[in-house]
C-alpha cells in the first residue's frame, strides 16, 4: 500500500527524531585537523629537498629538509619580527617562483680554485593579514639547502628572529659554545637533547638518519648582525638570535643572510664549498696581487721580543727564503717606538725599521705582512693613513686582530676595512674575529681567519683536533697556526708527524708556521715536507674520518700531488686510509713517528686500495703521493 503524504511526514519525522537520540548518546567525532599547505623545492638530481608549509591552524612558517627519503631536519620555525610587523604567523602565501642559478668563479683561498654552482631558487610570497609582505627565498644544491628573508617594503627594525633548526631525536651534534671570538672547543653528544643548555656557535655538525648537517651562515655584511644558536635542554631544537640579542637597525628594504644547512654524508660535508657558493660574487675586480702561501710567523717563535727587532727579523726571513716560503709575519710590537709602549705615527718613518725589513725581504724573496690591533683602523682619517702608509713602504699584507665582537656595528666595520684593504692591495688575516661566512668569495683577498682556538693555546685536545675538519674549517680558511713542534702544550706533543699533518688537514690562504728555525732543523723530515707545501689547492678529498675521532683529507696541488694530513684521538693504532687519488699506481711517501724521530717511508699502491699506517696515541701522520713510474723514489718537486 502506497504511503500518503502525511503519512511520510509522520515517518520522517520520527526517523529524525530517532537519529537525533541515537547520536545524542555517542561521544562526540573530533573534527579532523586540516592539513598543512607545503610546497617542494627540489635541486639537481640527488639533492635535498626543502619542504616550505604554513600551518593552517595559525599561518606559521616552517621548513624541512630530506635527502634520500629520511630527515634531516624537521619542520622547523621560519620567520621575523619587525617593529611594525610578525612575519612568523598569520601569513598567507600570494605567489612563488622558481628559477635556476649557474655560476663559476675562482677563488685563490679554500678547498679548490674553480668552483662551479647549480641551484634551485624558489622564491615564496607572503602576505599578514594587514597586507604587510615578506619573501622567504630558498636554495637547494647538491650539498646543502639554505634559506634568507626579503623584507621589499620598511617595517622598523628587526626586533627578532623565529628561525631556528629542529632535528629528529636521534640526531648526534658536534657543537662548541659560543664566544664572541668563537675559540671555544666542539663537543660530541648523544643526542640533541642531551646538549646542555645555552648559547652555541652557528657552525655545528649534526648526525641525522638523513645524513650529516652542519648549521652555517652566508653572506653577512653590516645590514645585519652575526648570530648564532641558542638551545634549552631536552630540545631537539636550535634557535638562531642575532648578536647579544640586540634589534637589527633597518631603514628601507632589508635582505638577511643565508641561514645554511649543508647535508650529505660526511665526505660531501667536508668538502663542500656551499657558504661561498651562496655569497655574492667578488668585489674585486683585478686579483693578481692576491697570492697565498705559506709564511713563517714568528710570534710563537720569538714573541714581542722579535716583533721590536730587526735583527731576528731579518734573521727569519733568511730562514723563510732557504724554505721557499713567500711571507714572514712580524706580530706585535713592531710599531711601537723603541723602549716604550707608545705607538709611533706611521707617516714617521724614520721612526720605525719596517721599510728596511720590507726592503731586505724583497731582495731575497719574501713579501712581509704585519699585524695591527684593530682600533687603529676604526677612525676613517687614521684607517687611511695606517694603510696607505704599509702599501707605500710595501707591506704585503695586515694580520688584524681583537676585533671580538659580531654586532652590526662591527659587521659595518668589516665593510669598510674590506673595501679599504683591496683599495690598497693589501692581504688580509683575521684574528679574535668572526668565522668565514662567505667573505672569501666576496673579498678574495681575506686570506685567513682565526675564530678557531689555535696553536698558541694550552686547552686543546686530541678530539678538537679530529673535529675542526667537520666543523670551523669546512666554512673556510682557518689560522690554526700549526707546526710549532717546540710547544709543550700542543695535544700531540707525542706525535711530531701528527703536528705536520695539521699543515695539509687544515686549510690556510696564508698558512702561518708558527715553528722556530731551530725546531724545523731538529727535524729534517718535518723540514723537507714543508718546504714542499704549495700555495693553494685545486681539490679536497676526505679519505677516513669520524668527527672527534679522526680526520684524514687529502688535498691536490696544481702539479698533480697529493699532499695528505691525517689526525687520530685515543690510543696508539694501525689505521686504514683508503686513497681515493685516481686510478693507476701512486708512489705514496709517508712521515710518521718513530723511536728515534720521524720516519719517512715510501710505498706503491693503487688508486682505490687501502694503505695501513701506524699513528701513535692521539697522534697523526703525513704524507705526499704522486704519479708512479720505474725508478722513481721520491715526489719532491
Amino acid at each position: 500500500m502506497a504511503v500518503q503524504p502525511r503519512a511520510r511526514t509522520i515517518v520522517l519525522t520520527l526517523c529524525s527524531a530517532l537519529l537525533a537520540t541515537t547520536a545524542a548518546t555517542l561521544p562526540a567525532r573530533a573534527e579532523a585537523p586540516a592539513a598543512a599547505k607545503s610546497w617542494e623545492v627540489r635541486g639537481p638530481h640527488g639533492s635535498p629537498t626543502a619542504v616550505v608549509a604554513l600551518d593552517p591552524a595559525d599561518g606559521s612558517p616552517t621548513l624541512a629538509v630530506r635527502r634520500a627519503g629520511r630527515t634531516v631536519l624537521e619542520p622547523s620555525p621560519v620567520g621575523l619580527v619587525t617593529e611594525q610587523s610578525d612575519f612568523s604567523e598569520g601569513l598567507t602565501l600570494t605567489g612563488r617562483s622558481d628559477r635556476t642559478v649557474v655560476e663559476h668563479y675562482t677563488v685563490p683561498t679554500g678547498k679548490s680554485h674553480k668552483r662551479d654552482v647549480r641551484m634551485t631558487e624558489s622564491r615564496f610570497r607572503f602576505r599578514t593579514a594587514d597586507g604587510a609582505r615578506i619573501d622567504l627565498l630558498t636554495r637547494v644544491a647538491a650539498d646543502g639547502v639554505a634559506y634568507r628573508y626579503v623584507l621589499p617594503d620598511d617595517h622598523g627594525d628587526v626586533v627578532r628572529e623565529a628561525s631556528a633548526f629542529t632535528f629528529p631525536t636521534t640526531t648526534e651534534p658536534v657543537i662548541s659554545a659560543y664566544r664572541r671570538d668563537n675559540e671555544l672547543p666542539f663537543v660530541r653528544y648523544q643526542s640533541a637533547a642531551a646538549v646542555p643548555a645555552g648559547t652555541y656557535s652557528m657552525q655545528a655538525l649534526f648526525k641525522t638518519d638523513g645524513g650529516y648537517a652542519l648549521v652555517a651562515e652566508s653572506d653577512l655584511n653590516g645590514s645585519y648582525a652575526g648570530s648564532h644558536l641558542t638551545h634549552t635542554a631536552g630540545s631537539p631544537t636550535f634557535g638562531v638570535s642575532p648578536w647579544n640579542d640586540e634589534p637589527i637597525q633597518v631603514s628601507g628594504s632589508l635582505t638577511t643572510p643565508w641561514r645554511a644547512v649543508i647535508t650529505g654524508d660526511l665526505a660531501t660535508v667536508s668538502e663542500s664549498t656551499f657558504t661561498d657558493d651562496l655569497a655574492p660574487k667578488s668585489r674585486v675586480r683585478d686579483t693578481s696581487w692576491i697570492k697565498p702561501g705559506p709564511a713563517l710567523w714568528t710570534w710563537l717563535a720569538g714573541g714581542k721580543e722579535a716583533g721590536q727587532s730587526l735583527e731576528a727579523q731579518k734573521k727569519y726571513v733568511d730562514y723563510a727564503a732557504e724554505r721557499n716560503w713567500p711571507y714572514e709575519v712580524v706580530d706585535a710590537g713592531w710599531y711601537f717606538k723603541p723602549d716604550e709602549w707608545e705607538v709611533i705615527d706611521p707617516n714617521w718613518q724614520t721612526e720605525n725599521w719596517m721599510p728596511e725589513l720590507v726592503r731586505y725581504g724583497k731582495e731575497r724573496g719574501v713579501e712581509i705582512q704585519v699585524w695591527l690591533h684593530y682600533s687603529l683602523l676604526t677612525d676613517p682619517v687614521e684607517r687611511e693613513k695606517w694603510l696607505s702608509t704599509l702599501e707605500r713602504w710595501g707591506v704585503k699584507g695586515v694580520k688584524i686582530d681583537f676585533m671580538d665582537s659580531e654586532s652590526q656595528e662591527r659587521m659595518r666595520w668589516y665593510d669598510d676595512v674590506l673595501a679599504a684593504t683591496a683599495k690598497h692591495h693589501l692581504l688580509v688575516n683575521f684574528h679574535g674575529s668572526t668565522i668565514p661566512k662567505g667573505i672569501q668569495r666576496t673579498w678574495p683577498h681575506v686570506m685567513t681567519l682565526e675564530g678557531v682556538g689555535g696553536e698558541e693555546k694550552r686547552n686543546n685536545t686530541a678530539a678538537q683536533l679530529a673535529s675542526l675538519p667537520f666543523t670551523r674549517n669546512v666554512i673556510g680558511s682557518m689560522d690554526f697556526t700549526p707546526g710549532a713542534f717546540h710547544r709543550p702544550y700542543r695535544p700531540n706533543v707525542n706525535s711530531d708527524a701528527g703536528e705536520l699533518g695539521l699543515t695539509v688537514l687544515y686549510e690556510s690562504g696564508i698558512q702561518n708556521l708558527a715553528g722556530t728555525p731551530e725546531s724545523y732543523e731538529a727535524r729534517p723530515q718535518a723540514r723537507r715536507y714543508l718546504e714542499q707545501l704549495p700555495s693553494g689547492w685545486e681539490e679536497t678529498r676526505l679519505l677516513t674520518g669520524d668527527p672527534g675521532r679522526s680526520a684524514v683529507l687529502a688535498r691536490r696541488a696544481a702539479d698533480g700531488r697529493w699532499f695528505i694530513g691525517g689526525t687520530f684521538a685515543g690510543a696508539a693504532q694501525n689505521v686504514d686510509v683508503p686513497m681515493r687519488l685516481g686510478s693507476g699506481k701512486w708512489l705514496v711517501e709517508t712521515v710518521t713517528d718513530g723511536p728515534s724521530g720521524l720516519v719517512r717511508e715510501p710505498h706503491v699502491v693503487r688508486g682505490g686500495a687501502t694503505l695501513t699506517v701506524p699513528v701513535v696515541a692521539d697522534g697523526g701522520f703525513a704524507a705526499l703521493a704522486c704519479r708512479w713510474s720505474p725508478g722513481r723514489t721520491s715526489c719532491d718537486r
